[in-house]
């Protein structure tokens, strides 16, 4: 790779941006950063990401360009217009969207981008801000095979699980059908949890057996140990963006007509939790919350 090649972009320097950027510093990539936060800008600076001012600066100087974004909306508006990414983006450069976005939102695009010759990824990630830091991710990319090759130095360098999903928003559905899991199975564990305390057996010894048996899952692995049982709750990852993440899938669900009853029934209740649940939350207090009783009527 030419040392021209290793010079990236980051948009969106939260928490999970951020340690995207100080990975990638730490590989020994050229990495210029850009956020509306003068906050997050002054931590990333202090990282030593060089701070662009705008968004045509970064794009001009980057071969790849990492977006770290809360909705597609915000991820429309840094790509598209006259000061958007694909305006000023380099020929044969390629942005890597690690946003929880939308399907459609990235396949139109990947479109746009094409017209330019610059490559579009969707990229989103699971691990959170600790995977980030530490290189850890597992990366979920729908997209072109060529732009996924030109991009795959960056993508090794922030993830350990670089998964080539298929074309354009492939990545968004797995990563939608992947949070739409953990999000049932916080629900149906802290149910299991529930019922074997009330039958008499601690549901850390259950636990146990559960880790070792066929109903175990990432949740029960590693959420309880980590971030319930020890009462830690400061995974990254708040209430707000699960249940964003939920509806997303739920709406994805609607527009291509496939019945989930189960997943309905669980998007229902991380909607009713924001009464007792505010967005800022650590996600894995769900396991806390208790549902009021329904009528039977």
């Amino acid at each position: 790779m030419a040392n021209e090649d290793r010079a990236v972009g980051v948009v969106g320097l939260g928490n999970m941006g951020l340690g995207m950027a100080a990975t990638l510093l730490g590989q020994g990539f050229a990495v210029a950063g850009y956020d509306l936060s003068a906050e997050r800008c002054a931590l990333a600076g202090a990282a030593g990401v060089t701070i662009a001012h705008d968004l045509p600066t970064l794009a001009r100087g980057a071969a790849t360009v990492v977006l770290s974004l809360p909705l597609a909306r915000h991820v429309a508006a840094t790509v598209e217009g006259d000061d958007g990414l694909v305006a000023h983006a380099l020929a044969g450069s390629v942005i890597i969207d690690t946003s929880t976005s939308e399907a459609a939102t990235s396949r139109r695009l990947a479109a746009l981008c094409a017209a330019r010759s610059i490559g579009f990824l969707d990229a989103p990630v699971s691990g959170g801000p600790a995977g980030a830091s530490a290189g850890t991710l597992a990366i979920m990319i729908g997209g072109e095979a060529s732009h996924v090759a030109a991009a795959r130095p960056v993508l090794d360098a922030m993830g350990t699980k670089v998964l080539h999903v298929g074309p354009s928003g492939a990545g968004n559905v797995a990563k939608l059908v992947n949070n739409l899991l953990v999000a049932s199975h916080l629900l149906t564990m802290s149910e299991a949890m529930r019922l074997s305390e009330a039958a008499g057996v601690p549901a850390a010894d259950v636990l146990m057996v559960v880790n070792a048996a066929s109903g175990r899952s990432a949740v029960s692995e590693v959420n309880y140990p980590r971030w319930i049982e020890s009462g830690g709750f400061d995974s990254g990852f708040t209430m707000g963006l699960m249940r964003k993440d939920v509806g997303l899938a739920a709406a994805l669900a609607a527009e291509v007509g496939a019945n989930l009853p189960m997943s309905e029934l669980a998007a229902r209740l991380w909607s009713e939790s924001a009464v007792g649940l505010a967005d800022g939350e650590d996600f894995n207090r769900i396991t806390q919350w208790h549902p009021g009783p329904r009528s039977s009527s």
